[in-house]
């Protein structure tokens, strides 16, 4: 089903639930989590459509069970949190009615506001039966908030329902008006305000494709809580799990997602999939999963792997990572090489890195590592190749290091695999002879190559120490026309044309008086250019071509 015939619609949040519409929210969703700045936000929002009429808040992705019971895939955090301020502006009316104000009228008001947002009550336990059932952490105290309009007084309270309480308290304290009328019509106004757009799917697949869909435009859905609501019903099938069980799982499950952020999730998911199995992409990773996890003990070995997994690629993200820290201190010159591919975004060789950190040792996996720097420099920083060759090649080899048909740095090296993906030296020297990059963006990174090619050079360079200067300026005078013509725009921007110094205070004088400085320095490649009587651009393109054969060397894996 595509995202188009899913009829996404707009209700208001009056319109979410009315007629008789239900709304569960899954068992092992996340929890409520939302605080006080989101309070506010709500609050803010609130207040604006007292001007504005209308105010918008996102989507709601929801998955039929029957004609009127939906479960809540996303946007649950929204609907409890206005639920809330529903039952918190009613209990404003109840007080009033307590203390003797129209209290005829008031009873009449509370009547109407319940089952028209929050439910029906049952006229012998005199419970509502709430239109929002929340997951089985938070029912039982949203409940009693529902028929009492006062949160739980008990020992032991979860902070997940000490936050609700906390909502309630919050929204309770807030002025909605002095009469019972007034707060009608305040309730009247933001639920026929708040804007929704409604998304409707037929189940846990489709669900994960609108996810994909909307995430790829920019609208930032919890991919995680629904991949951990298809893992947790899985687990669950089982007739003898327990709850704490079920809480030990819930634990993991918030310290997997913690450590990573929900935006380096799914790729963790997907490099943590595609080292065990054939390729997958994004669309149809969810797909695939569901395949492979489809009994509670596949669902157990499932979820210890993520537990396994998930902080050794959180410290790939992130070289000076505690995690680094803990292990053996033969990790530690990993840094270096993870420290580039933070620097240039470069997540791909994860999942080969992922596999290989348990299955070899320490120092096979730093050379490993720095075979796959090596690559990521040639091959995705400077030649620009497919990173979709390079993905379906990446997968090959992490499944033969999952399979132990490769136990060293040197078989994934000498395989064909590697070898057809590794640019020749013929290809990087001509991808990196003219080469240019963006350096008002891109200045830390000119700087990281810069320095990798000083320290080769025998000047070992920390890059993070240096600054850039730009041989003929960024912004050239008159002067440098003469040595470079109507071309001078185009070059500010080649690597040949910066230069690393411990200060940049030249600014804009000539290249005379810049040659006397670069002379003085301790960097090999500022001295090279000083040997230039002056910077035109047959200079410029012989110390490039130059300047390639060093990168060559420097970025090079030794084949016999």
């Amino acid at each position: 089903m595509s995202f188009m015939l899913m009829e996404p619609t707009n209700q208001t949040f009056q319109e979410l639930v009315s007629n008789g519409v239900k709304y569960q929210v899954p068992r092992f969703q996340r929890d409520y989590a939302w605080n006080q700045e989101q309070w506010e936000d709500l609050w803010a929002d609130a207040e604006t459509i007292k001007e504005e009429q209308y105010h918008y808040m996102g989507y709601i992705v929801l998955q039929r069970k029957s004609q009127h019971d939906f479960e809540v895939i996303d946007g649950q955090q929204r609907l409890i949190t206005l639920t809330l301020v529903m039952l918190a502006a009613m209990k404003s009316i109840q007080l009033l009615a307590e203390d003797g104000i129209e209290i005829e009228e008031n009873k009449e008001r509370l009547r109407v506001l319940t089952e028209r947002y929050i439910g029906a009550k049952n006229p012998i336990s005199l419970q509502v039966d709430s239109k929002l059932s929340l997951n089985r952490n938070n029912s039982a105290n949203f409940k009693v908030i529902c028929s009492a309009l006062e949160p739980p007084n008990r020992r032991g309270q979860t902070n997940t329902n000490k936050l609700l309480n906390k909502c309630f308290k919050f929204f309770k304290a807030k002025k909605m008006g002095n009469t019972g009328q007034e707060i009608a019509e305040f309730i009247e106004t933001i639920s026929s305000g708040m804007l929704f757009t409604r998304i409707v799917v037929q189940d846990e697949f489709n669900a994960y494709k609108v996810f994909e869909t909307l995430n790829a435009r920019g609208v930032q859905l919890s991919t995680p809580d629904l991949l951990k609501n298809y893992i947790f019903s899985v687990v669950a099938r089982h007739d003898y799990v327990s709850d704490q069980d079920l809480n030990d799982l819930d634990e993991s499950w918030s310290d997997i997602v913690s450590q990573l952020g929900e935006s380096n999730f799914t790729d963790f998911i997907r490099y943590h999939h595609n080292f065990q199995a054939t390729l997958v992409t994004k669309k149809d990773l969810f797909s695939s999963i569901r395949k492979l996890i489809n009994t509670p003990e596949k669902a157990y070995i499932y979820l210890r792997s993520l537990a396994q997994y998930a902080p050794l690629y959180a410290s790939l993200l992130s070289p000076y990572d505690e995690w680094w820290a803990e292990q053996d201190i033969a990790y530690r010159e990993v840094r270096k090489y993870l420290e580039g591919f933070d620097l240039f975004n470069i997540k791909q060789p994860f999942t080969i890195l992922m596999v290989a950190f348990y299955e070899f040792s320490a120092e096979e996996f730093i050379i490993l590592t720095r075979y796959m720097y090596i690559l990521a420099i040639r091959y995705n920083v400077i030649c620009h190749f497919s990173p979709s060759e390079q993905e379906n090649a990446y997968n090959q080899l992490a499944i033969k290091i999952h399979l132990k048909e490769y136990t060293r740095a040197s078989h994934v090296k000498n395989s064909p695999i590697f070898k057809k993906l590794y640019p020749t030296d013929e290809a990087f020297f001509n991808a990196f002879e003219f080469h240019k990059m963006p350096s008002k963006r891109s200045a830390k990174k000119i700087r990281f190559l810069l320095a990798g090619i000083e320290t080769y050079l025998g000047y070992k360079t920390d890059y993070t120490k240096t600054t850039l200067e730009h041989i003929c300026p960024y912004n050239p005078y008159e002067k440098w026309d003469i040595y470079f013509g109507e071309g001078v725009n185009g070059i500010q921007d080649r690597l040949g044309n910066v230069v690393l110094l411990e200060k940049d205070e030249l600014k804009r004088v000539n290249f005379e008086d810049k040659k006397q400085i670069y002379l003085k320095t301790h960097y090999p490649l500022a001295q090279k250019i000083a040997s230039y009587e002056q910077w035109n651009l047959p200079n410029l393109n012989d110390y490039q071509a130059w300047l390639s054969k060093q990168a060559v060397a420097t970025w090079k894996i030794a084949y016999e």
